[in-house]
């Protein structure tokens, strides 16, 4: 798919899946960045990162709270460094980074924490620290899509599989799903697909397809 995209100083996000050699590799002969997640998959250059930031105690290269939306408070904290650079078997290493995530359930009050780790072929002199955790958040954001469109129509299991079935009906999906999240509500999706599903009504007027939900001009 990449082979049709100029990619050429861009930043190319993936999950774990795809941290490999061979696609790290690709995307530098393309004169891209690439940014990466490193899980399991990969133990040995999982096991080099976690243990340079293991139980360190400086302070974050750049910390980023959130303003509350979503009913939770988030604090991203990064830590960076080049140390690694001629020490880890991958192809040319920017920078590996440790990210914290600490999200606050502000109806509860519950606190979850999660630790993540990554590599980058981008040099300091190319993004700071606060830009790589810009790039981590926004390959979240479209991983969250994903998630979305999964919990809320099972998509995995999806029985439609023949011809450009599952294409056109994925594409309706995301449409759907982008004109939910347009909406200005402290309702989740969820909540609002629950709310259409029973109410025929609410969806026109969601649409703005009714008298009530279009100003009528008189002239």
């Amino acid at each position: 798919m990449l082979d049709a995209i100029e990619i050429k100083g861009r930043t190319i996000t993936a999950d774990a899946l795809l941290t490999q050699r061979e696609f790290a590799q690709y995307l530098v002969d393309r004169e891209a960045n690439y940014h990466l997640t490193v899980k399991a998959n990969q133990p040995k250059l999982l096991e080099d990162i976690a243990y340079y930031f293991q139980g360190t105690e400086l302070n974050a290269d750049f910390v980023h709270t959130g303003s509350g939306e979503h009913g939770r408070i988030e604090t991203r904290k990064i830590w960076t460094t080049t140390k690694l650079n001629q020490y880890i078997d991958f192809p040319h290493p920017g920078q590996v980074f440790m990210i914290n995530r600490e999200s606050i359930d502000k109806k509860t009050g519950k606190v979850s924490s999660e630790t993540v780790y990554g590599i980058t072929s981008a040099t300091t002199d190319q993004a700071t620290p606060e830009r790589v955790l810009q790039d981590n958040r926004k390959h979240w954001s479209v991983e969250s899509c994903h998630y979305i469109i999964d919990w809320n129509y099972d998509e995995d299991r999806s029985q439609i599989r023949t011809g450009f079935g599952p294409e056109n009906v994925t594409r309706l999906r995301r449409f759907a799903i982008g004109l939910l999240k347009r909406k200005k509500t402290r309702e989740t999706i969820p909540e609002m697909m629950k709310k259409l599903t029973f109410n025929t009504r609410a969806v026109f007027d969601f649409l703005k397809m009714t008298r009530n939900s279009n100003q009528i001009s008189v002239g």
